[in-house]
């Protein structure tokens, strides 16, 4: 049994940062999988007594409104854990201290940063903490789950090298975060040991969002020398990155080819079909969700860091150059 509440943070006057306004309550049942670990839930349930009441633990993403927040969320349901999900938009200096009052026997925190007196708070209240995607090296010795960010920038770009293209473009994630950074270094790093310098001039910064890179990718395209294939950070920055080329009368993989990174659903259904790198974002919401179980039960995890094998999904989207 596993139950996910659906919050926001109030505004009302008077009360804590961490009071929330339930918007969507349901009940849910997950089947075991073979080979996963017990769920948590299972150990309040003694069946020839009665159910015990399950703690709730406080899920914090960056925005609730988007395919990419949707995946980890089940991933993290998929683990048995009873989740409060909230969104860390407006995350005031109480944050910390309203979860310990509301008795959160736990908390994961999805690409949000964490401070020293947020953390100092959860520490002192005994509440674990588990890092999804983390946004920088902070807290090195929290337990964390990730992508093979690294690894999934040196596949896109051997895949582009392989096609032949060899003027390539960036739109890169919010400068000095963890898993943008690590994607366009793996991308710079497979480039250069082809002989293939990444121009500076090629590579723009964003946000996440399909808006951020359809600005970015405009200026590139429009340029006299553009480049002949994108990388972008994530899939929404790609479907930006499409927009863009309809916009300058770009054919695509004709005149540019495009390569995302994530696999959200809009990816298979774009036109084209968008080829992207694969992150395992439910994936990495059940493993950060069994990690928080360990922890609550008092439990050392098997790993505290964990990271999850990216892979490349080749659609529509990626061919070769157009022979000038």
């Amino acid at each position: 049994m596993c139950r996910l509440t659906l919050a926001r943070p109030t505004t009302t006057p008077g009360r804590s940062g961490a009071a929330v306004s339930k918007v969507v309550n349901r009940q849910c049942h997950v089947g075991p999988a073979a080979g996963r670990p017990p769920e948590p839930s299972a150990q309040h349930h003694d069946p020839t007594g009665p159910l015990r009441p399950v703690p709730l633990v406080e899920l914090v993403l960056p925005v609730l409104n988007s395919a990419w927040a949707m995946e980890v969320m089940r991933g993290v349901v998929d683990s048995g854990l009873d989740v409060v999900m909230s969104s860390a938009a407006g995350r005031g200096p109480s944050f910390a201290g309203g979860l310990v009052e509301a008795g959160r026997a736990g908390v994961l925190l999805v690409l949000c940063p964490l401070s020293a007196a947020e953390r100092h708070v959860f520490a002192r209240a005994g509440m674990p903490v588990v890092l999804i995607d983390p946004v920088d090296a902070a807290h090195p010795d929290l337990p964390s789950v990730a992508a093979a960010n690294r690894t999934g920038g040196v596949t896109a770009a051997k895949h582009l090298l392989s096609l032949g293209h060899r003027r390539i473009g960036v739109v890169g994630g919010p400068r000095h975060l963890l898993c943008g950074d690590a994607r366009l270094d793996g991308f710079r790093t497979a480039l250069g040991r082809a002989g293939v310098a990444l121009d500076p001039a090629l590579v723009r910064h964003a946000d996440f969002s399909r808006e951020g890179a359809y600005r970015e990718a405009r200026d590139l395209l429009t340029a006299p020398h553009r480049p002949t294939a994108v990388f972008a950070a994530n899939d929404e920055q790609a479907l930006g990155v499409l927009d863009a080329a309809r916009a300058a009368g770009l054919s695509v993989p004709g005149d540019l080819s495009v390569v995302g990174f994530d696999d959200l659903p809009a990816a298979e259904w774009s036109s084209p079909a968008l080829t992207t790198v694969r992150q395992p974002l439910a994936e990495m919401g059940r493993h950060a969700g069994w990690v928080l179980a360990d922890l609550i039960a008092g439990r050392a995890p098997e790993a505290a860091r964990v990271e999850l094998a990216t892979e490349l999904v080749v659609r529509s989207s990626t061919g070769q150059p157009r022979v000038p």
